[in-house]
């Protein structure tokens, strides 16, 4: 637990945030969690069943003592739907932190982000924990800080592609620029290979969903990110080697009797 990933004074001791939705099942969706290792759970809170105890639901297959429940705002348009969701979230008891989603553009899902900043404004002022999904844009990203949010979550690539980090430039700036809260790569992981880079690039955390969901054998993929955010985060605290046009013996010469 010495290298926690801290938001709003919480500390987690995985840095691997993963989703709920596209699971062939619930009972698959709750072994890729424990196989993840992950220790929070983002969950849309307009296609979860928060009122029937009578019908099944997701939440009956996630353990809050294991797990803790990031409500998300997937599917609003508009900064006063995203507001009514998230306040709903609370009503119901999931909880008062909220991944923010204010989308802008149906087909490629990319986020509004006046209506972030907005919605992030008006949530941190009633009392939320803000989390906004936003794209990899460094002044965009200041302005929601500036708003409140406790993280920043800038996408690698637009939502379930698993294109993997598509602007390495742009995710750098971020990282160098933004040190006043934590930065989590959220959208467009395809498999464990992005993840690590994400890590290896400083990012505080990775959340997915698709990734996990969509594939082959879901399980063994949730342990390989596992892995990967796992490994990524050791490579860049480790600091690599820097890069260089030609070669470089791995047994110099000097000293060497001849």
């Amino acid at each position: 637990m010495e290298d926690t990933l801290k938001i709003a004074g919480r500390e987690f001791g995985s840095r691997l945030i993963v989703g709920t939705g596209k699971y062939r099942s619930f009972q698959e969706m709750a072994r890729c969690h424990a196989a993840s290792g992950a220790e929070m759970v983002t969950v849309a809170v307009r296609r979860v069943n928060l009122t029937d105890r009578s019908k099944e639901s997701l939440l009956d297959y996630i353990d809050r003592t294991k797990f803790f429940i990031l409500p998300n705002t997937a599917g609003c348009y508009t900064a006063e739907e995203a507001v009514r969701t998230a306040r709903l979230a609370r009503e119901v008891g999931l909880s008062n932190w909220i991944k923010l989603e204010v989308i802008g553009d149906e087909k490629t899902l990319f986020p509004d982000n006046q209506g972030l900043i907005e919605a992030t404004r008006t949530l941190v002022g009633e009392g939320f924990v803000v989390l906004p999904y936003t794209n990899d844009d460094l002044v965009n990203a200041r302005k929601l800080i500036q708003a409140g949010a406790a993280a920043v979550m800038p996408l690698a690539a637009p939502i379930g592609s698993g294109l993997g980090v598509q602007n390495v430039a742009n995710l750098r700036i971020l990282r160098e620029m933004i040190t006043e809260a934590p930065l989590i790569v959220d959208a467009g992981v395809g498999t464990a290979s992005d993840a690590a880079i994400a890590m290896e690039l400083g990012f505080e955390g990775v959340l997915m969903n698709t990734a996990i969901a969509g594939a082959e054998d879901s399980e063994k993929m949730a342990r390989a990110m596992k892995l990967a955010v796992e490994a990524g985060r050791l490579a860049y605290l480790a600091g690599r080697i820097s890069k260089k046009l030609y070669a470089t013996a791995s047994s110099p010469l000097e000293g060497v009797v001849k």
